[in-house]
C-alpha cells in the first residue's frame, strides 16, 4: 500500500474508532494526523490535510488539549502556534480513560449518592425497590471507578499483566 493511501486509511480508521469511544470523528482525525506527524503542525497544516475549516480545526485542537492528548509548541522565530500529540500510545490510552472517568463515571457516582437517600415512606415497596437498585448501582459503579483508577495509575507492564490475566 502506498504511503498516502495508508495515511488516509489510518486517519479514517482512527476517526471511526474515536467516534466508537465517544469522541467526535473530526477530533479523532485531527489527533490521528498529529500522532503520525514527525514534526509539530500548525492550524493551517491540519486544515489542509483534513479539508476542514479554521473554526472546526481550532475547536477540535482545543478539545484535544483539554483531554491532555495534544500540547502547544512554539517554534522560535515563527508566530504561529504548533501542536504535538502525545506519542506514547499507552499514555494516550491512560489519558483517554482518565478523561472518560471524569466525564462519565464521576457524575453518575454523584447522582447515585443523592438518589440513595430518597425521602418517603421507608416501608413502601416502591421506595425499598428503588433504594435497593440505587445501592446496587452505586456499588457496581464504585467498583468500576476503582478498577478504572487502577488502570490509570499503573505502568504499562502492570497494565499488560492485568489485561492478560483478565483475558485468560
Amino acid at each position: 500500500m502506498e504511503f498516502n493511501e495508508a495515511k488516509a486509511q489510518f486517519i479514517q480508521t482512527w476517526g471511526k474508532l474515536g467516534s466508537e469511544w465517544g469522541i467526535n470523528r473530526t477530533m479523532a482525525q485531527v489527533h490521528a494526523i498529529l500522532l503520525i506527524s514527525p514534526t509539530p503542525l500548525c492550524t493551517e497544516d491540519i486544515m489542509e490535510q483534513l479539508s476542514i475549516s479554521r473554526g472546526n480545526t481550532n475547536m477540535n485542537v482545543r478539545d484535544l488539549i483539554n483531554w491532555s492528548l495534544v500540547h502547544k509548541e512554539l517554534i522560535p522565530g515563527d508566530r504561529k502556534e504548533y501542536f504535538v500529540a502525545e506519542k506514547d500510545i499507552w499514555e494516550v490510552a491512560r489519558r483517554i480513560i482518565a478523561e472518560r472517568k471524569k466525564r462519565e463515571l464521576e457524575p453518575v457516582t454523584k447522582v447515585l449518592q443523592q438518589l440513595k437517600n430518597v425521602e418517603g415512606d421507608k416501608d413502601s415497596k416502591e421506595i425499598k425497590e428503588f433504594t435497593s437498585m440505587m445501592n446496587q448501582l452505586d456499588s457496581f459503579v464504585g467498583k468500576m471507578d476503582k478498577s478504572v483508577s487502577v488502570l490509570i495509575n499503573e505502568k504499562e507492564n502492570k497494565l499488560f499483566s492485568i489485561l492478560f490475566k483478565l483475558m485468560k
